[in-house]
């Protein structure tokens, strides 16, 4: 098993035209990997480099989401988590990283204390 940072998981992920040879190399990496580790953090970067930096949709994101869940070359650091997650973001209310701390603070019974109004809409969180 080999674990990868998040710059390599998005080269995977996406045809980046102005960095060919890396896309080549990350590519390749995974391909040949038996399998590969994926960390929360790069979980939670992954999602907003998505966004931010190339503008992703959230229906792109939940398929690229979905995609590291079910695919069997991808062992997650927390899967169940990363499944409740991702049927946060489905509604709409938060982005990924929001719906992942949500969810791991409600598999501790902690209610989550937040001053973001979209996050705030969720059970389980008190709006400040």
């Amino acid at each position: 098993m080999i674990a990868i940072d998040t710059n390599v998981l998005v080269r995977v992920i996406v045809e980046d035209t102005g960095q060919p040879e890396q896309t080549k190399i990350a590519r390749d990496l995974v391909e040949n990997a038996e399998k590969v580790y994926l960390t929360q953090i790069v979980q939670i970067e992954c999602t907003w480099v998505l966004a931010k930096v190339y503008k992703t949709d959230n229906a792109t994101l939940l398929a690229v989401l979905e995609h590291l869940l079910i695919n069997p070359a991808f062992i997650l650091q927390r899967p169940e988590p990363f499944k409740a997650a991702i049927d946060l973001f489905r509604l709409g209310h938060a982005d990924f990283a929001d719906c992942l701390i949500l969810t791991e603070s409600s598999y501790l019974d902690a209610v989550l204390y937040t001053f973001d109004k979209r996050l705030g809409r969720h059970s389980n969180t008190r709006l400040l």
